[in-house]
């Protein structure tokens, strides 16, 4: 697959984005300063506030971000996606969805195989993430909980059988 192009859609009776995964998911809440990120279960039935990872180099969040990987035993990341609220992509969007295709490339390279990159409608999570810090008394970090309500919204949607797709990177393993 051209990487330039490895952004697809869904295929039918896939779960939402493509084809699904096995085992845990890694998500991200991808933000300027910070990257929430939270991860769920083997079989895929609640999401948790994982960490907060401090933006510092490119290098060193995908260094990190595959640290991450590494120690969940993550099958595929769930990628927020910061969509108007009209349901349009905007700048963001695409600033996200190009990070997105750096960090498949380089996790592809530190990992030694490729690992999906999930594309998932991101509206509303932090004002979710809000309401259950104040509503819990949660202290971790609010980008961590907005990643693990992005994350619960995708499960959630897996459950019922959701087809919507909001694209996916599937890199083809190094020759």
């Amino acid at each position: 697959m051209d990487e330039n192009n490895a952004d697809t859609g869904a295929g039918a009776g896939q779960g939402p984005g493509g084809r699904r995964p096995a085992g845990k998911l890694l998500a991200l809440d991808v933000g300027l300063a910070r990257i929430g990120v939270a991860v769920c279960d083997p079989l895929r039935l609640a999401a948790r506030p994982l960490t907060v990872v401090r933006r510092r180099s490119r290098n060193e969040d995908f260094a990190r971000l595959a640290t991450l990987v590494r120690e969940q035993e993550a099958q595929a990341i769930i990628c927020g996606l910061p969509l108007n609220m009209d349901g349009t992509e905007g700048s963001q969007a695409q600033t996200v969805r190009k990070w997105a295709l750096r960090l498949a490339q380089a996790l592809r390279v530190l990992l030694s195989a490729p690992l999906p990159v999930i594309f998932w409608d991101e509206r509303l999570t932090t004002f979710g993430a809000q309401e259950l810090m104040a509503e819990y008394g949660l202290k971790i970090g609010e980008d961590a909980v907005a990643a693990a309500v992005l994350l619960q919204s995708y499960l959630d949607a897996e459950r019922r059988g959701d087809e919507r797709s909001f694209g996916r990177i599937d890199l083809p393993a190094r020759s």
